[in-house]
């Protein structure tokens, strides 16, 4: 899978509010599919279902231990997206700080026009 799908991927997993929920759970510790249910109003299933969309994403792992397969976060898929975003929050920070100086500037133009 090329990096761009990937990412399409790893979004499409984030988007929705239970899966985050979930990898926001994970990120504390691996945990059983018993343990996810516990923490939410829904069914094994249906949590299943979630986390078979975070495994295919690459952004939770599962391993067999006896009976159970506990779900660990996978943090380097986590990583990838984050790399991406950093592009757009450089952007947005130089814009933003760009901005700062020009209010600054109309500041004290309208401050010294105040004075004069």
């Amino acid at each position: 899978m090329h990096m761009n799908e990937r990412l399409d991927v790893a979004f499409a997993a984030l988007a929705d509010p239970t899966r985050r929920a979930i990898l926001a759970r994970l990120a504390s510790g691996e945990a059983t599919v018993s343990q996810l249910v516990e923490g939410f109003d829904l069914t094994q299933p249906t949590i299943s279902s979630h986390l078979k969309v975070l495994e295919t994403a690459g952004l939770i792992s599962r391993t067999r231990v006896a009976q159970t397969r506990p779900c660990r976060l996978e943090a380097a898929a986590l990583k990838s997206v984050d790399d991406w975003l950093a592009r757009y929050r450089r952007f947005w920070e130089e814009s933003l700080g760009r901005l700062d100086d020009y209010l600054a500037a109309r500041a004290e133009e309208d401050g010294g026009e105040r004075s004069g």
